[in-house]
């Protein structure tokens, strides 16, 4: 029996018994490749087809040949889940010496030059045209296992056992791979290497004694995607007492409406709530506090969003929390809805909204509106949203847009708005002094007083920088930003410096790789300075921003210049070619981004903003406009 396709949205490419897969095994790379296309209407590149003819029809063919394995096991070949983004490369299903359901997850690779990287159970390989930090194979195979065991109803309802393991059939060294510090990682998923087939077949043997696989894999595939009640139970109450994450105010009438909502949209129409609101106004402690709430009264929710830094943070936060990995799967990209069904989701909770891209993937180039997507894809959306903190070209989160997808989809639509700012001391003559002072606003009042909140001039970069180094101190929740006017030379040299002031005698590197996206919580990361990046949606005490010459004066007039971004910087990507079409459109929403960048990075800290100008007059302005 071969199934390549069935169900109106197909999660896998190939599914067949054992013996059929073997005597497939010459061409399995053709049949994958037709049924990829034709299934998730992806196209294959060469790499992918030849890494299915090497890993599949020679080194797992070579693997099930084992007559221990029974010939009516199931096997089941790029086999999607969580939104259809990941796909599980090879799945054997049957029964184990007890009777027990029982699914083997493989994770194939055909590394073969293979680094260490600094991010947390992540190694370097050669992927496209460099060496690209990735997850250990391991991890991503227990991260499968993971969600068939807390996601899938008919998994953890029944008691399917799940192992899962990664096979690297060209890496005869075991260096790297194997190392100490991915034992955890390596314990929860073995990795097998080049030579290790016997090994990687004896697990196989002693998880799979009995056949009824396609059968399994047709149950655990066609089954509701619900949180368990033990992910429901640890996530569900895992805040109270937390301080940092209390509702204050309006942002409780929010979070009450969206669990309200949630409840309503389980057996009415589709609906979409959007939230307004400006910097420090609560919408990620809101959007935490539902994505808690919710999956605790097991509705399938996700937090939502398009840069990283967000989400790894506090997913960070939150596994401190809990026990082991389980909020892993509660947090997702914006491009992760591509190939969904309708009302997959129950809840989709999407912070930074204003960050949204049009297209989705690598080169931009899957899907037709992340917006769109969304919405589609859960019955009720949440979208926090400040269109004053849109920082990169290809940012298109608006209002305007939200409602004509809900309307497109049928969709009701809800608005609020958020306006106690809690960031900055509560300073809202603070905030309305900074958008006025920067344009991003008009008719809005250029004072406002120091009382409760620090912002200080300094003369010097190694001023600021050391002043931010002394408030961490207290309890590391202090850092330094820059705009992106600097070379990422430290990227392909590690020793070297990006940031460079030599009048000052002042050096730094940027962030961007040694922390990951986590470089906001790292002592060590205070030494460093930041970017919009890694700082957007997240706050500390104090900040400390260098302020670069893509912002400055002339003739008493606050502008900017985007000549002077860095070339590595890519948020302005696309100004160049729309500027020969229209010069004057693309002139205004180069200096939106530039002012809402400043913007951005002026409004992370809680108690203080520290700032040093490289241009002069720009400090001078800045100055003029300051409280006496």
């Amino acid at each position: 029996m071969v199934v390549v396709a069935y169900y109106s949205d197909p999660v896998l490419a190939y599914l067949a018994s054992k013996s059929q897969f073997l005597r497939d095994a010459p061409i399995i790379q053709d049949k994958v490749s037709d049924a990829v296309l034709s299934n998730f209407n992806l196209k294959v590149g060469k790499s992918e087809y030849e890494s299915w003819k090497n890993s599949l029809g020679n080194a797992m063919s070579h693997i099930m040949y084992s007559n221990a394995i029974p010939d009516d096991s199931g096997i089941a070949i790029e086999y999607r889940l969580e939104g259809r983004k990941l796909r599980m490369d090879f799945v054997i299903s049957g029964l184990d010496d007890q009777g027990n359901e029982s699914v083997v997850i493989i994770e194939l690779k055909q590394w073969t030059d293979i680094q260490f990287s600094d991010l947390e159970e992540h190694v370097r390989t050669p992927l496209g045209k460099g060496l690209v930090s990735t997850p250990h194979p391991s991890y991503q195979a227990w991260s499968y296992q993971s969600h068939l065991e807390q996601y899938n109803q008919y998994v953890y309802e029944t008691g399917v056992k799940v192992a899962a393991c990664a096979y690297l059939h060209n890496c005869a060294d075991s260096t790297v791979i194997s190392a100490s510090q991915y034992e955890n990682a390596l314990r929860r998923a073995p990795v097998f290497l080049k030579g290790g087939h016997l090994e990687l077949q004896t697990l196989i043997e002693s998880k799979i004694k009995h056949g009824m696989g396609i059968e399994i894999l047709e149950r655990i595939d066609s089954s509701p995607i619900r949180p368990s009640k033990q992910l429901a139970d640890a996530v569900g109450n895992m805040l109270n007492g937390q301080e940092e994450f209390v509702l204050l105010d309006e942002q409780k009438t929010v979070y009450e409406t969206i669990i309200r909502n949630a409840h309503q949209t389980q057996v009415s129409g589709k609906k979409v709530l959007i939230v307004k609101g400006g910097p420090g106004t609560g919408k990620s402690v809101i959007s935490i506090n539902a994505l808690a709430a919710l999956t605790g009264e097991r509705l399938n929710v996700k937090y939502v969003t398009a840069n990283a830094a967000p989400r790894d943070v506090f997913s960070a936060k939150l596994k401190s929390l809990v026990k082991g990995d389980l909020v892993k799967h509660l947090f997702s990209g914006s491009g992760s809805f591509t190939a969904t069904e309708d009302d997959e989701m129950d809840v989709l909770i999407v912070d930074e909204a204003h960050r949204l891209r049009m297209k989705s993937g690598m080169f931009r180039n899957m899907g037709e509106s992340q917006t769109k997507e969304i919405i589609k894809t859960a019955k009720f959306s949440v979208f926090f949203i400040d269109e004053a903190q849109k920082v990169t070209w290809s940012d298109v989160g608006e209002i305007s847009r939200i409602k004509a997808h809900a309307a497109e989809l049928g969709a009701d639509v809800e608005i609020m708005e958020l306006v106690s700012q809690f960031r900055c001391n509560g300073s809202d003559d603070y905030m309305a002094w900074l958008d006025g002072t920067l344009g991003v606003q008009e008719n809005v009042d250029n004072y406002f007083t120091k009382e409760g909140f620090d912002f200080q001039i300094f003369d010097s970069p190694i001023a600021l920088h050391d002043e931010i180094r002394e408030k961490n101190k207290i309890n590391n929740k202090s850092r330094v930003v820059a705009g992106y006017c600097w070379n990422w030379a430290s990227k392909k040299d590690s020793k070297a410096f990006d940031i460079v002031m030599p009048e000052f005698g002042y050096k730094a590197q940027w962030n961007l790789s040694e922390y990951g996206n986590k470089w906001i919580m790292d002592a060590k990361s205070v030494d460093e300075v930041g970017c919009i990046h890694t700082c957007q949606g997240l706050e500390v005490d104090y900040v400390g921003v260098i302020i670069g010459d893509d912002l400055i004066v002339q003739n008493g007039e606050l502008v900017t210049d985007p000549s002077s971004r860095a070339k590595t910087d890519k948020s302005l990507a696309g100004y160049i070619k729309e500027r020969k079409v229209n010069a004057a459109e693309a002139d205004l929403k180069a200096d939106e981004l530039i002012r809402n960048t400043y913007r951005t990075l002026m409004t992370r800290g809680m108690k203080g903003c520290y700032v040093y100008f490289t241009n002069e007059e720009t400090r001078k302005y800045f100055e003029a406009r300051m409280p006496k």
